[in-house]
């Protein structure tokens, strides 16, 4: 199949679940019950652009995590990103409760970078002998992050808050109210102008300083790069968990490590993928919904299991 086919094929898959997601719910845009083009323009519409947004940003996050930690089986929400994010939501809400949601998602994206640099410090000291290591120190850490989280919201009386933020789902979203999200969009060309730096990040800091990387600023702007992608998905969704890990890993087993040639693939999967799962969640207890979250968690769950285990393959290339 020529690349062009591949497109239109994806194009095909991109446009027949967005017209799913706009006509699934629990009122029928033909019904003559409701404003049809109210709905859309209000819930369906946002919704799904949310749904594709928050799927690639978290998918193009995973990559840089990555290749910050040179290991393939991390992603933000394996390294305490998504916890830090919430800890600096409660902090703010409790002591600002009226700042603007640019502020609330600025300072959840410092506390999310700041919680990100916190395990890349605590990963230096980790041995790489085994892949798998490196994981189960940041499912660690991310749980005592979660825990101080939990401990300060029921303390302060913010667990509704809380579990909104782990939920996952994008029955909420509405138009005005998930706009945060197209920063994504904004962020994603910075990101593919620098696959060849990230792709450096890869081979470690020693290699890429031989190669006349900058390491350390190239780095951060690509944790901020995560961090602000994080926020902004949290602040609007609550966090979708295995969409960075599972994503680029799928991506790379079926085309290869050229990252600048990945970057809109690894993008397109994580926007139908989580897509994909908000649809089933809206079926399979209709008019009842389940959160995306946990439709992709239950999915990439057994998808990780299987990165594990199944051997890896030469990608075709071309």
């Amino acid at each position: 199949m020529t690349p062009a086919a591949r497109w239109a094929v994806a194009g095909t898959i991109l446009a027949v679940l967005i017209v799913a997601s706009v006509l699934i719910g629990a009122a029928s845009l033909f019904s003559g019950d409701v404003d049809s083009g109210l709905l859309m323009a209000v819930s369906r519409l946002p919704r799904t652009l949310a749904a594709l947004l928050a799927g690639a940003g978290l998918a193009l996050a995973g990559v840089v995590v990555q290749m910050a930690v040179q290991n393939r089986l991390v992603e933000p929400g394996l390294v305490g990103t998504p916890e830090a994010a919430m800890l600096g939501l409660l902090a703010i809400t409790l002591l600002a409760p009226g700042a603007a949601l640019m502020v609330k998602m600025g300072v959840a994206a410092g506390a999310a970078l700041a919680g990100t640099l916190g395990f890349l410090l605590l990963a230096r000291h980790v041995p790489r002998r085994d892949p798998v290591l490196l994981p189960l120190v940041g499912l660690i850490y991310g749980g005592i992050l979660g825990a101080a989280a939990l401990w300060l919201a029921w303390t302060t009386d913010l667990l509704q808050y809380l579990g909104t933020w782990m939920s996952g789902e994008f029955s909420g979203v509405l138009a005005g109210r998930y706009e945060l999200l197209w920063l994504v969009a904004a962020l994603a060309p910075a990101l593919w102008l620098a696959a060849d730096r990230i792709t450096l990040l890869g081979l470690g800091e020693d290699a890429a300083r031989s190669l006349g990387l900058n390491y350390r600023q190239t780095l951060l702007a690509g944790l901020v790069l995560v961090a602000l992608i994080t926020a902004a998905v949290v602040v609007t969704v609550g966090a979708i968990p295995f969409v960075g890990l599972v994503v680029p890993n799928v991506v790379s087993r079926w085309r290869g490590d050229n990252l600048r040639r990945n970057l809109p693939v690894v993008a397109w999967l994580g926007a139908v993928s989580v897509l994909g799962c908000d649809i089933l969640g809206r079926v399979v207890r209709w008019p009842y919904e389940i959160p995306a979250g946990t439709i992709f968690a239950v999915l990439g769950a057994g998808l990780f299991l299987w990165l594990l285990h199944a051997p890896r393959r030469e990608a075709a290339h071309g």
